[in-house]
């Protein structure tokens, strides 16, 4: 501990990524008694990950609700009771096996908003393990990022630390739309440094921003889930190369934060995405087709001013330069398009 001002300035509290999302959970619970959690499992055995440990004890029954081994059948339970007014928290002890309710998750909840014309919300948070694990082989090692990210209807989180979890949890409970939250099992033991205004009951995490992690000059790392603390220790390395690394922690795939990731490439020039799911119609492809449409639009608009500029600047260095009648040329110096580090989009 070391010794500022005169005062002695303690280490952060510590808290697992678990019980990170265990009280946001519990602190919604508390907060309105419309919600409640149902998933297989997740009252007396307090979770397969031990992510509702005490709910059960503390609140019963009725809001805790071990549910059958019926994806489809509790899922929609979990739809029709958001339609009646509740706020459900439906668990899928992975996400794997959201494939079994995928359609009461897209053509019942995300899709009813819409189809009702704006007269019947479903606030509903489907969560649970996303992603590879250890040794459970392909069928429970899909990360469903881009699967749910593509549904319009739909607003998908995506936590790394203990601070995303809590406070994104506790977004989402609180949101009038279907919510999906991708949690990571191998991130579940995981202890983070815990501030103190994330250990506030009022705390939240607003969906729909991303948060720049490491600041950086020369290549922009997106990245979301469990691959964010990788792309941190990635950038440790490179920094000792002189590479600076700008890491942004995306926290939410949709609606997606573009306008973070686009100014910081606009200051890098430079993007690199790392996610854990299949590279074809993944996050990464989506983010790079963003980028690419947001920046050269905004880099051709940029450009159209500066040869405009020096079109008018030519126009009246030539008509001054035409009183006596004659017209006098001048070697320009070269014109770089904004944005670009490289020779081949000069004008000269």
């Amino acid at each position: 501990m070391a010794a500022v001002s005169g005062l002695v300035r303690r280490p952060l509290q510590q808290m697992t990524v678990r019980d990170a999302i265990n009280q946001g959970m519990d602190e919604e619970l508390e907060r309105d008694e419309k919600v409640f959690l149902l998933g297989e499992e997740v009252a007396q055995y307090d979770g397969a990950y031990k992510v509702s440990r005490g709910l059960w004890k503390k609140y019963g029954d009725k809001r805790i609700i071990d549910t059958p081994i019926s994806e489809m059948g509790f899922a929609g339970i979990a739809v029709g009771a958001a339609m009646a007014g509740l706020r459900p928290i439906c668990e899928f002890m992975t996400f794997n096996f959201s494939m079994q309710a995928i359609d009461q998750v897209i053509n019942s909840a995300a899709k009813t908003y819409y189809m009702s014309g704006g007269l019947q919300p479903v606030p509903i948070v489907f969560r649970g393990p996303n992603g590879a694990s250890a040794g459970v082989a392909a069928q429970h090692s899909q990360c469903f990022a881009a699967w749910y990210g593509h549904c319009p209807g739909l607003k998908v989180v995506s936590p790394w630390n203990s601070e995303d979890a809590k406070g994104l949890i506790k977004s989402a409970i609180r949101d009038n739309n279907p919510v999906v939250v991708l949690e990571n099992e191998l991130m579940y033991g995981v202890p983070f440094e815990f501030p103190a205004e994330a250990q506030s009951k009022d705390f939240l995490v607003p969906i729909g921003k991303a948060k720049v992690e490491r600041q950086g000059t020369h290549i922009t790392v997106v990245s979301h889930s469990r691959p964010v603390g990788h792309c941190l220790e990635a950038a440790t390395v490179l920094s000792k190369e002189g590479i600076e690394c700008e890491v942004i922690n995306m926290r939410t795939i949709r609606p997606m934060d573009i306008d973070t990731i686009e100014a910081s490439v606009m200051k890098t020039n430079h993007l690199i995405t790392v996610e854990g799911g299949w590279p074809q119609f993944g996050v990464g492809a989506e983010i790079c087709a963003r980028i690419m449409e947001g920046i050269s639009e905004k880099l051709v608009l940029e450009y159209s001013q500066a040869v405009i500029i020096m079109y008018l600047n030519i126009h009246w260095i030539k008509r001054s330069e035409t009183r006596d009648g004659q017209v006098t040329w001048f070697n320009l110096p070269c014109v770089q398009l904004p944005g670009c580090s490289c020779c081949s989009s000069h004008w000269c």
